[in-house]
């Protein structure tokens, strides 16, 4: 059964599967969006522009039904004529021309963004082989576009047909009217004709745009069994990535051994921490964690300490504080300045009576830290809340 649920495709397509169909050309187009907003866009530019290209037909039908006589005999004078109203007519439908384009171009952008694929454009053989046609005709994806096609055809006719009935007088009468308010009048007519058949291409736009990223999302869907390959593929073995990791903190382990000779002094729990800490009064504002370990690592930095005479004072709750709250090469924060400095000044006397002897120095030890640096006190805190709860609760 864990096998069988490793092949289903259950699982949302990962980003670089997304992103290798993006390269090849295949995102989630709509093309009832690109419909309504060329709709849109054409009917916004009739009607920002349309007093300026009916004068502009106006002025062309003006000019080349009324022809004199000498133009009548002369056929380069009345080509030339119609060409000049031509232009002057062209100039006047060319910001129309381009808001429709521009429509045309922006209308991919509200779904799928823009995409140029030199792959998309690939001679495929497998494209034009007639069996493969043949079987895709007889898919899920074809019945549904079947059935969204003639769904859009009987919404759009349904709506023309009641538009029209509903203003089917009003058309039939217009042959009564003059001329200039006959056409008006036929203008409003097909601007609400107009204006019901391109909501209507809107619902099927609003149905049609989640269908198409579902469908999207549907065909690209992995199986576990494929995102574990591609993890693979793009991270490494996961073994091989953890022996690498261990050879990581081996080498870090190993140059942090190489600071401990260096340090001023070891400061041990006594058994399970210990963290090297280094002063260079002329280098760094504070004094320096050079080295820290528990267990087996707190063990090494203690032996490699006494091999190079390196002194060694116990401290547990200094111990368990800098092992917790500062990291390697990082100065000790200032709520450890009090603590670190009894530390330091116990270890400058300690150099002192072995260079030029003299009174040994004291072993401070009740070094004590502030509260809530010890993590122990966080344990016992936890210790002594949960046996109170079990007292409560006997």
């Amino acid at each position: 059964m864990a096998e069988d649920s490793d092949l289903e495709k259950t699982e949302q397509a990962s980003q670089q599967r997304l992103d290798k169909a993006r390269e090849e050309g295949d995102v989630p187009r709509s093309r009832e969006l690109s419909v309504f907003v060329n709709l849109l866009a054409s009917g916004g530019g009739i009607w920002l522009l349309g007093g300026g290209l009916v004068a502009a037909l106006q002025t062309f039908l003006g000019s080349n039904l009324r022809i004199d006589r000498a133009e009548a005999y002369d056929t380069s004078a009345w080509y030339g004529h119609f060409s000049h109203s031509l232009v002057g007519v062209a100039l006047a439908f060319a910001p129309l021309a381009g808001v429709v384009v521009l429509g045309a171009i922006l209308a991919p952008v509200l779904l799928g963004g823009w995409l140029f694929s030199l792959q998309a454009i690939n001679i495929d053989l497998a494209r034009i082989n007639p069996l493969s046609g043949l079987a895709n005709i007889f898919t899920i994806r074809t019945v549904v576009e079947l059935g969204k096609a003639t769904a859009k055809a009987v919404l759009v006719s349904t709506v023309a047909w009641l538009m029209l009935s509903h203003n089917i007088l009003s058309m039939l009468g217009l042959g009564l009217e003059s001329t200039r308010a006959g056409l008006g009048h036929m203008a409003s007519i097909m601007w609400r004709i107009y204006v019901f058949v391109t909501l209507s291409l809107g619902i099927v736009a609003l149905i049609d745009v989640p269908y198409q990223l579902w469908s999207y999302a549907n065909k690209y869907k992995m199986t576990r069994q494929e995102l574990r390959q591609e993890a693979r593929e793009s991270e490494g073995d996961p073994q091989i990535r953890a022996k690498i990791r261990s050879q990581q903190r081996e080498m870090a382990r190993r140059r942090m051994m190489t600071e401990v000779p260096k340090a001023d002094v070891v400061v041990t729990n006594p058994t399970h921490f210990a963290v090297a800490l280094k002063y260079a009064q002329q280098g760094n504002r504070a004094p320096v964690v050079v080295a820290k370990g528990a267990d087996e690592v707190a063990v090494r930095i203690r032996e490699l300490a006494a091999e190079h005479a390196v002194p060694l004072l116990e401290a547990p709750a200094l111990a368990r504080a800098l092992y917790r709250h500062v990291e390697l090469a990082q100065e000790i924060p200032d709520t450890l300045y009090s603590a670190v400095a009894e530390v330091l000044a116990y270890v400058f006397q300690l150099r002192a009576w072995r260079d030029v002897g003299g009174r040994m120095p004291v072993i401070p030890d009740k070094i004590v830290v502030p509260a809530g640096m010890d993590p122990f006190e966080e344990v016992a805190a936890k210790s002594s809340a949960y046996l109170v709860a079990e007292g409560e609760l006997s």
